[in-house]
């Protein structure tokens, strides 16, 4: 029996219906709105029938509401219905991407808190494996998720935007190997993860960085890697991208000045990603650019990236994944 609250609407957070699974238990309340007031619909811990679906259906319900208490709860329940979710036919494209990117977002978050807490690290590559799922299962999924993508940047939302345009962009190359994209997806999820270890101050300042500030941010590459390198459930072939992510073809990157040949290709994918969010997300200190002024002008400076890679990107954003 649906309950009458007193509840301020900021402080609830809009799902869809599609993304709640039939028979599943929800640890988490569910409010719907009624004559703008919010009604306790669902307590914790009772299933979720088809019966409750069809209910809400009937009453043109589509839209529920989490309480952000909540919030932790129920991503975690989706994150453990992700596959669940992409498979299921009845969802549109466009919800599925919406889900997969907010998982992502709170799966990245936590683990910026807590890199080296083994739980965190394996939500990284379950998340991983279903947004390969989600951008191999159709040609549209990539563009999909683009327009759900958040383009203000945080490190979060920007590691999980790297991770999508990564293995869009090795799919178009012809990548298709899932062993291989997971490693290269886990690779580009965790590119920044270093940035842990860095002061807020510095990360978060509202403006470019000093040249003290700047090579401190230059060590992110080495303390990532250093962060992962012992743990035991980061694939090997994920560490390249995380190291190398900021080397260049000309040896001008860092933290090693590699040149070309001593780049693995999954940190040469990274870093062309890497730099397109970077260019195309807004900044307190700069407006973003619009794609293709963008890739102008990193293909004024191609000497520094593979430039078939580079090419193959440009092809991706202006004809789709095909």
């Amino acid at each position: 029996m649906a309950e009458m609250v007193q509840i301020d609407s900021k402080e609830l957070m809009p799902i869809n219906l599609s993304s709640l699974r039939i028979d599943s238990t929800l640890d988490f309340n569910l409010y719907i709105e009624m004559e703008q007031e919010f009604v306790l619909f669902r307590a914790p811990s009772l299933p979720f029938t088809e019966k409750t679906r069809k209910t809400l259906l009937d009453n043109g319900v589509e839209r529920l509401y989490v309480p952000q208490e909540d919030k932790k709860s129920y991503h975690r329940y989706i994150e453990r219905h992700l596959s669940n979710i992409i498979n299921d036919d009845t969802i549109t494209e466009d919800s599925k991407s919406a889900i997969i990117y907010d998982s992502a977002k709170m799966v990245v978050k936590d683990l910026l808190e807590k890199p080296s807490l083994p739980e965190n690290l394996q939500r990284s590559l379950a998340l991983v494996e279903s947004t390969t799922l989600h951008l191999l299962k159709t040609e549209s999924s990539f563009q999909t998720m683009l327009k759900v993508m958040s383009f203000n940047y945080t490190t979060y939302t920007h590691s999980v935007n790297v991770c999508t345009i990564a293995l869009a962009l090795a799919r178009k190359m012809g990548i298709r190997d899932n062993q291989n994209l997971h490693h290269l997806g886990i690779g580009a999820l965790l590119h920044d993860i270093g940035k842990s270890k860095i002061s807020a101050k510095i990360l978060d300042k509202k403006g470019p960085l000093d040249t003290s500030e700047m090579e401190i941010i230059k060590r992110h590459p080495q303390y990532g890697f250093e962060l992962i390198i012992n743990s035991e459930i980061i694939p090997h072939e994920s560490h390249y991208p995380i190291l190398q992510h900021h080397e260049r073809e000309d040896g001008s990157g860092y933290p090693h000045n590699l040149i070309s040949k001593e780049i693995h290709r999954f940190s040469k994918i990274v870093a062309i990603a890497d730099v397109f969010d970077a260019m195309t997300t807004q900044r307190s200190y700069r407006n973003a650019k619009d794609a293709y002024p963008a890739l102008t002008e990193m293909y004024d400076t191609i000497h520094t990236f593979d430039k078939e890679m580079l090419v193959t990107l440009t092809n991706l954003l202006g004809a789709g994944s095909n």
